[in-house]
């Protein structure tokens, strides 16, 4: 249901941890971290990108497809009775098994009453050093959505989704007020001498500015500690997890280094208020954006 006035605002909580091999330790960390944000006060609580489990994608390995699992299923079952225990919507990442040999990388939208609303399913996939997305996930094939939640209406988006401008504005479009990313993003060593500080920045900047342009909250939840699962050269998460509000603004910012349970309390009044003075919705020359489908115009 959607939220009424006076639950316009309330507190978010971002979860940023290390993660292992041990999936069920990973399951009940993040069981443990949520309660956490309930007792601070969170009414929403979004986990990392693939928060289950490493971030297997380093290399190629076809026995990680035994991680996935259908949605809803069981990760979304145990999730939805802890969300309705609790009280709290779940934002709840998964690897999605839709057929053998079909697998997405998605995130569940939980309901305060343990309702499954939905699944995203992570739109661009990279193919990286170390990212081989491609080799795991299908591209999400359900395009840009957004909820009704017990706190309000938000969309999700997921870790590589982050530098696309069109994804944000399409999710704002369908009136998404806070933008959530689950995310799983870090240094490779050979490169964070000489380029760390500043793809930090850009990361950072990249999602401050969709909320800026769409006048809405965004909350990045990032994993952090390094991982180097199946031999591969290693990942070292780099965290700061943050929440920006509508116009722009780090509310918010977690560690680079440790674990933290970010709670942040947002006030959706904020939203109305920063589109009616920057009113780039109304501005929008949809009738000039066609070309937008085209992969280049040079």
């Amino acid at each position: 249901m959607a939220a009424s006035s006076q639950t316009r605002r309330f507190k978010i909580a971002l979860v940023q941890m290390a993660c292992g091999e041990d999936v069920a330790a990973n399951l009940e960390k993040a069981e443990r971290r949520i309660e956490e944000a309930v007792a601070a006060g969170a009414r929403l609580v979004c986990l990392q990108e693939l928060f289950a489990s490493v971030y297997f994608c380093q290399n190629l390995n076809h026995a990680y497809f035994g991680l996935a699992e259908s949605v809803p299923g069981p990760l979304t079952e145990r999730f939805g009775a802890l969300a309705k225990r609790l009280g709290v919507v779940l934002l709840v990442p998964v690897y999605e098994k839709r057929a053998p040999g079909l697998y997405f990388n998605s995130c569940a939208v939980i309901d305060a009453d343990g309702a499954f609303l939905g699944v995203y399913r992570k739109m661009h996939i990279p193919h990286d050093p170390q990212f081989e997305e491609k080799f795991y996930f299908a591209p999400g094939d359900l395009g840009f959505r957004a909820w009704d939640t017990a706190v309000g209406r938000i969309g999700v988006l997921i870790c590589w989704d982050q530098w696309y401008p069109e994804a944000a504005r399409l999710t704002a479009l369908h009136g998404a007020e806070i933008l959530f990313y689950p995310t799983a993003i870090g240094w490779l060593a050979p490169e964070k001498e000489a380029h760390g500080e500043r793809q930090q920045q850009s990361w950072e900047v990249i999602q401050r500015s969709h909320a800026v342009a769409n006048g809405c909250y965004v909350a990045a939840a990032n994993r952090c500690g390094s991982e180097a699962p199946n031999g591969s050269p290693g990942i070292e998460f780099w965290g700061g997890s943050f929440v920006a509000d509508p116009s722009g603004a780090v509310v918010a910012r977690a560690a680079v280094e440790r674990e933290e349970v970010l709670v942040v309390e947002v006030d959706l009044d904020l939203v109305r208020e920063q589109r009616e003075v920057w009113p780039f919705l109304r501005d929008r020359r949809v009738d000039a954006y066609g070309d937008l489908n085209q992969r280049f115009l040079g």
